[in-house]
């Protein structure tokens, strides 16, 4: 009965270990790409087009920040608080013209690709052509840019020389990934520094590893608790 009894415990903690482990989540992923922001009533809003569609008005303050986030909630501002008059305020507005502030915001050294550090942040008025887009904007103010083949924008000032919206681990340790692999088709993109609408998905749940583990460890456990059986009969 006492030898029953245990093997009947030890299955039911097994089970239940592995039930913890299957429910807890996977590593979420994140991606690391240039996020596009605008100000609204002093603050920083998530920009809900890419700069190449967005067609700002005069007085208006665009922002990008560099990051690695898994989404829109999750991405980070720019640090710089949006102030057009600062930017703006000694470019005299002109007929036929529009002025943006422009400010750009490469991020840590946490966020930066191996072997690779962060300018200075900085910010710049643009004066464009009443009919400019944010992406013409920058443009005049933050040369090289540098795009994908789907209008991602991947690079401002030269700033990363490599790599376009990879997925990374979402702990975001300094130098902990490969600065290369370039996944623009499946990065975040509502609000990223491009045309296009999208999400990153950051991958919850337990693995198929883990569910075959289960089944296996339950199953040696029955084995187990058959033969102390039949060797009590």
């Amino acid at each position: 009965m006492l030898r029953r009894s245990a093997a009947w415990l030890s299955l039911l903690g097994l089970g239940a270990l592995l039930a913890g482990l299957a429910a807890a989540p996977a590593q979420a992923a994140g991606y690391r790409y240039w996020s596009f922001w605008q100000a609204e009533d002093g603050a920083w809003h998530y920009a809900t087009e890419g700069p190449a569609t967005a067609r700002p008005a005069d007085g208006t303050v665009d922002g990008y920040r560099f990051s690695v986030s898994e989404d829109s909630g999750d991405a980070a501002t720019p640090r710089e608080a949006p102030d057009f008059e600062a930017v703006c305020g000694a470019t005299p507005a002109t007929a036929g013209t529009k002025r943006v502030a422009v400010v750009i915001d490469p991020g840590t050294s946490q966020d930066a690709p191996s072997g690779q550090r962060p300018p200075a942040q900085r910010s710049a008025c643009a004066q464009v052509g009443t009919d400019a887009t944010s992406a013409e904007a920058l443009a005049q103010v933050a040369k090289p840019l540098r795009y994908d083949g789907s209008a991602l924008l991947c690079a401002i000032g030269g700033y990363p020389r490599t790599g376009c919206g990879e997925q990374v681990d979402s702990s975001r340790t300094a130098g902990a990934d490969a600065d290369s692999a370039e996944a623009s088709a499946s990065a975040p993109e509502s609000g990223s520094a491009s045309g296009g609408t999208g999400s990153g998905d950051g991958g919850q749940g337990p693995s198929l590893g883990v569910w075959a583990g289960m089944a296996a460890v339950l199953g040696l456990g029955a084995a187990a608790l058959w033969r102390a059986r039949r060797r009590r009969g």
